[in-house]
C-alpha cells in the first residue's frame, strides 16, 4: 500500500494557484512515478474570496500559515508567499524545526537566507529544495548539483529574468516603447500586474546570480555590494540603434572566479546577433556554464510564468518523495567558502554611450576630449542630427575601460548645459 504523503501549500499567488490545480491534477502521475501517494491537507493566503480558476477548499484554509503546524500533520510544505524575510521566513523556518520538508521558488529568501535556511534543513535531516528559484523551468541548479558535480566551474552567466527578456525582445519586434510592452508582459502573467520592479530593476536577476554563485563555487551565499543595473532607462531608440550594429540588448546575469574572488553582477549588454545568448529572445532563459573538464554547457528554457516554475517545484516534489534527502547546496554548509569579493572598480568593458546634445559646433569635440581625458578611446561614432528640434543624437562605442573612468567621466558630463540629459550608457559583452 503507498504511503500517504501530507502536503501543505502556503501563498496562493499566480504560481501557488497553479501549483495546486497541478497537484490536484497530476495525483496519479505522482504516485506512479514515486509510489507515493499525495494528499494536500493545508493551504494558506491572504483571502479566501480572491478570485481564482477554481475554489479553494474551505475545510482546509487558513488566514494564518503558521496556524497550520498546530493542527496538521504534514511532511512536505510548500513556500510560495514570495517574500525575502516577514511571514514567508517565518514559515519556512517553522516547518524546517518541525522535521518537514521545504520546496520554495523563492529566490528573495533564499539569496537573503539561504545560508542559514540550509544549516537547519541539514541538522534537522531533511531538505530544502529550490530549484524553482532560478530561470523558471530549467533545471540549471539540480544539474551543478548532480550532474556537473565533478567540475570546476569559473563562470557561470546568461539570462536570468523572462520578463526583462520579454520586454527587450517585444520592443525590436514591434517598434513599440518600455511601457506599451510593459502592459502587454502585464496582460500575458509574464510581469506583476501591481508592481514588476523587481523584474525591471535588476533585483531578481541578481538574487537568482547569488544562488548560482553558492553552487557554482561551493561558497557561502555573499553579502557584497554589487553592480546592479535594471532595464528601465533601455529606450526604442537604444534597440533601433543597436539593430544598426548588428547587436542586441540583453539583460545578463554574471557570476564569475577572478583570482580567486567572487564577482557578481547584473546590467545590460550589448551582444552580437549571431552569438547564442543574442539569440534567447520572449520569455525564454538561457544559462551558461564555463568549466573543466566539461567545457561549456547551456541550458536553456522559458523562465517567466507559472506554469515553468511549477515544472521545477514538482521536480523538486518527486525528488522528495523518492527520498533523495540531500543537503540544499550539495555540501555541508560547514564546508562551503567564504570568497572575497573583486573589485568592480577594475571591471573592463567596450561602452556604448549615447549622448542627445544640443545641435551646435563643438558639442562633439567636448565629448571626445573628456573621454580622452579619462583615457577612454573612440571606436566607432555615428552622429544623427535632429534639425528641427535643434538637437543631436551622439553614440560612441569605446575601446576597453575600467568601471572607474567610466563613472568618473559620465559625473562630469551631467554638468555640461549642451549635453540635454544623462548619457545612457550599456556595456559590451566580451
Amino acid at each position: 500500500m503507498s504511503k500517504l504523503i501530507n502536503i501543505a501549500v502556503v501563498g496562493l499567488g499566480q504560481v501557488g494557484n497553479y501549483l495546486l490545480n497541478e497537484l490536484n491534477t497530476k495525483k496519479r502521475d505522482i504516485e506512479l512515478k514515486t509510489g507515493k501517494k499525495i494528499n494536500v491537507v493545508a493551504v494558506s493566503a491572504r483571502s479566501i474570496n480572491k478570485k481564482r480558476k477554481f475554489k479553494v477548499n474551505k475545510k482546509i484554509f487558513y488566514k494564518n500559515p503558521l496556524e497550520i503546524f498546530k493542527k496538521n500533520n504534514i511532511d512536505i510544505l510548500f513556500e510560495a508567499i514570495g517574500l525575502s524575510d516577514g511571514v514567508s521566513k517565518k514559515v519556512v523556518e517553522t516547518a524546517l524545526k518541525s522535521k518537514i520538508h521545504v520546496i520554495t521558488p523563492n529566490k528573495a529568501l533564499i539569496s537573503k537566507h539561504g545560508n542559514e535556511l540550509a544549516k537547519l534543513a541539514e541538522k534537522n535531516k531533511v531538505n530544502l529544495e529550490f530549484e524553482a528559484s532560478v530561470a523558471g523551468g530549467i533545471p540549471i541548479l539540480r544539474s551543478i548539483k548532480e550532474g556537473l558535480a565533478t567540475n570546476k566551474i569559473s563562470k557561470v552567466y546568461g539570462i536570468l529574468n523572462g520578463t526583462s527578456n520579454y520586454i527587450l525582445s517585444e520592443m525590436e519586434n514591434s517598434n513599440e516603447n518600455f511601457a506599451e510592452v510593459l502592459k502587454k508582459a502585464q496582460i500575458l502573467g509574464y510581469a506583476e500586474p501591481g508592481n514588476p520592479k523587481l523584474d525591471l530593476n535588476g533585483f531578481d536577476a541578481f538574487a537568482k546570480v547569488r544562488i548560482l554563485s553558492a553552487l557554482a563555487f561551493n561558497s557561502k551565499i555573499s553579502k557584497h555590494k554589487c553592480l546592479m543595473e535594471g532595464i528601465e532607462k533601455i529606450e526604442l531608440k537604444d534597440i533601433k540603434i543597436a539593430n544598426q550594429l548588428d547587436l542586441r540588448i540583453k539583460l545578463l546575469g554574471i557570476s564569475e572566479l577572478k583570482n580567486n574572488h567572487l564577482f557578481e553582477t547584473v546590467h545590460p549588454c550589448l551582444v552580437s546577433k549571431k552569438s547564442y545568448i543574442g539569440n534567447v529572445n520572449g520569455v525564454m532563459n538561457a544559462v551558461i556554464l564555463q568549466g573543466k573538464p566539461v567545457g561549456e554547457s547551456v541550458l536553456q528554457g522559458e523562465g517567466a510564468g507559472p506554469g515553468p516554475t511549477s515544472s521545477s517545484l514538482l521536480s523538486d516534489l518527486l525528488s522528495i518523495l523518492r527520498g533523495n534527502i540531500k543537503k540544499p547546496f550539495g555540501v555541508s554548509v560547514s564546508k562551503l567558502k567564504s570568497l572575497k569579493p573583486y573589485n568592480v572598480n577594475n571591471y573592463v568593458n567596450s561602452l556604448y554611450l549615447r549622448f542627445e546634445v544640443k545641435d551646435k559646433p563643438g558639442v562633439l569635440s567636448e565629448i571626445t576630449n573628456r573621454l580622452a581625458k579619462y583615457k577612454i578611446s573612440v571606436k566607432r561614432l555615428i552622429q544623427t542630427p535632429d534639425k528641427k528640434n535643434n538637437k543631436a543624437t551622439i553614440v560612441i562605442i569605446t575601446h576597453k575601460t575600467s568601471e572607474t573612468n567610466i563613472h568618473n567621466c559620465l559625473s562630469i558630463f551631467k554638468k555640461n548645459k549642451n549635453i540635454l540629459k544623462t548619457p545612457t550608457l550599456i556595456r559590451l559583452l566580451g
